[in-house]
Formats: C-alpha cells, sequence, structure tokens
C-alpha cells in the first residue's frame, strides 16, 4: 500500500489526480496539505522537511507550477519548488518517489508533422518552459545520481471538466457561454491557428497514478501527451458545435508569450506505453462534451 503526499491538490490537474489516487486500492491514504500547513513557493525548505518527516510519504507528487507572471515568478514556482522538494525530500524522505509536472513548452519549436520524443533537443523559447526544463534536468540529476527517485511529466495541453479561463477552452467554454445568454453574434479569441496536442485531465491523471505505482521507473521524463495534434480552432469549433453556438468566432491579438512561436507539437508517447502500459484514453470530442457539460452544472 502506497501512502501520497498531494500538492496543488486544489487546482485543476491536482484535484483530478486527487480522485484518481484516492480511487486506487493500491494507495492507502492521499495527503493534500494546503498552503497554510506548507508554502511551496514562500516557504522554507526546513518547513517541508519537517512536513515529510512527520508524516512519511512513499510518494509526493507536486502539481504546483505557474504558467503565468513575471521571470522571477516562474522560476520561483516552477524551478525553486523543484529544489525545495528535492532538498528537503533528501534530508526527510530519501525513500520517497518524488514526482511533479513539466511542460511541453521545455521543447520549444518542434518540426511540423514530426512527434516530440522524451530525449529529442529541448530547446524553449520563453520564460515559462526554461523555468519548467531547469525544473526537469534538477529531477534527471538527482535521479541519474541515486540522489533521489525522480520522475517529470511534460504535460503538454491538458484539458477536461473543470478547467479554467486560464486555459484556451476554458476561457472560449466562458466566452460561447457568455455569448448565448447575451445572444451575442461573436466572441473574440487570440490566434487559433497553430496545432496543439490536447490531452484529457483524467488521462494525465492515470499517468501519475501509474508513475507513482510503477515498481521502478525506466526513466526520468515521460510525455503526456494524446499522441495527436489538431488547430486550436479545430478544438474550439468542436466546443461550438458541442455549445450550439453558431456565433462567429473572431481571432485577434496574440496568443500567450509562452507558446506563442510555436506553430505545431505532438507528442510521442510510447514511452509511457512501453514502460508503464498507459495510453490517453479519450478523444477530443468527449473531452470538449466534458467541459461544456461540467460548466453547466456550477
Amino acid at each position: 500500500m502506497t501512502r501520497v503526499m498531494l500538492f496543488g491538490a486544489s487546482g485543476f490537474i491536482g484535484g483530478h489526480a486527487r480522485a484518481a489516487l484516492a480511487a486506487d486500492p493500491r494507495v492507502s491514504e492521499v495527503l493534500c496539505p494546503g498552503r497554510a500547513a506548507v508554502d511551496l513557493l514562500d516557504g522554507t525548505t526546513d518547513a517541508l522537511g519537517a512536513l515529510l518527516r512527520a508524516t512519511a510519504p512513499d510518494a509526493v507528487v507536486c502539481c504546483v507550477g505557474a504558467l503565468t507572471g513575471s521571470t522571477a515568478q516562474l522560476v520561483s514556482a516552477n524551478t525553486l519548488v523543484a529544489a525545495k522538494l528535492l532538498d528537503a525530500a533528501g534530508a526527510a524522505a530519501p525513500a520517497a518517489r518524488l514526482v511533479r509536472l513539466g511542460s511541453a513548452g521545455e521543447y520549444g519549436v518542434v518540426p511540423e508533422g514530426t512527434s516530440v520524443a522524451e530525449d529529442d533537443p529541448a530547446r524553449p523559447l520563453s520564460a515559462y518552459g526554461i523555468s519548467h526544463l531547469a525544473g526537469t534536468r534538477l529531477f534527471q540529476l538527482a535521479g541519474e545520481s541515486g540522489q533521489a527517485d525522480t520522475v517529470s511529466l511534460r504535460v503538454f495541453n491538458p484539458i477536461g471538466p473543470g478547467m479554467s479561463e486560464e486555459n484556451l477552452l476554458g476561457r472560449a467554454a466562458a466566452r460561447i457561454r457568455g455569448a448565448l445568454a447575451d445572444d451575442a453574434p461573436e466572441i473574440t479569441l487570440g490566434p487559433l491557428g497553430a496545432y496543439r496536442d490536447f490531452v484529457d485531465v483524467r488521462d494525465l491523471a492515470a499517468l501519475i497514478v501509474a508513475v507513482v505505482l510503477a515498481p521502478d521507473l525506466p526513466h526520468r521524463v515521460y510525455n503526456a501527451g494524446s499522441g495527436r495534434a489538431v488547430t486550436a480552432r479545430e478544438a474550439v469549433g468542436l466546443l461550438a458545435a458541442t455549445a450550439g453556438y453558431h456565433g462567429r468566432v473572431r481571432e485577434a491579438g496574440t496568443g500567450p508569450q509562452r507558446s506563442t512561436a510555436v506553430d505545431w507539437i505532438r507528442a510521442d508517447v510510447g514511452r509511457a506505453g512501453h514502460d508503464l502500459g498507459w495510453a490517453p484514453a479519450r478523444d477530443l470530442a468527449t473531452s470538449v462534451t466534458d467541459i461544456w457539460h461540467a460548466g453547466e452544472d456550477r
């Protein structure tokens, strides 16, 4: 039986990870400390170590991070949190498996039509991608040296029920809902021509469970994607059709700085399939339908 400490359980990915871990009979307990117990961003390594020493988890999963903010804020959330976990666990819970969420933004530009694999060059183009790559590399070095049992999941574009307006389809769903309520003829989003790999958050949660419970991990980095690429325009169009919205979707402005220079990305998910027996189970239509209906229930 495995005892898991999960940070970020109140977030979009963390909430689904918590549900998936709690539902697995091999997990005896899921501990979800809030920021009042320990603040990964602003708290000390000693405080984190004290919590790990007191609870003695078999695995620690970190779903804490930042998508936006200043360079300093991104490094704090995506790099320094990884460093704190390594330092604290090394002193207080050296046998615990440490799992962190990285990002497809670590890869940078990928040749169009190809699937990017974990051993392909990582050349991030933004502070966001660099901050995650630094966290991933710290975890890799600790794992390869035997300092800790570590794994990073490079998450592509997570979607699914409960997603916020911080992400494209969550933002599109909110604007479509508003347009339907106001009988508005159009909504406005950023450019939608880029190809993205949208992975259902529940499939991502299943991968988190798999890496937590695997007896051995042959690799330190795994892609968490769907293995399919569609344009953001196609995904938004599918959402509009699901909602019964027939108005115009106007594209204006610029996309997120973290990914605006990347026109194409698709994950090679073969490593997770080979090592862990994991494969994404939900298609884009299912994810989009569930995004829309989850919003209706709020």
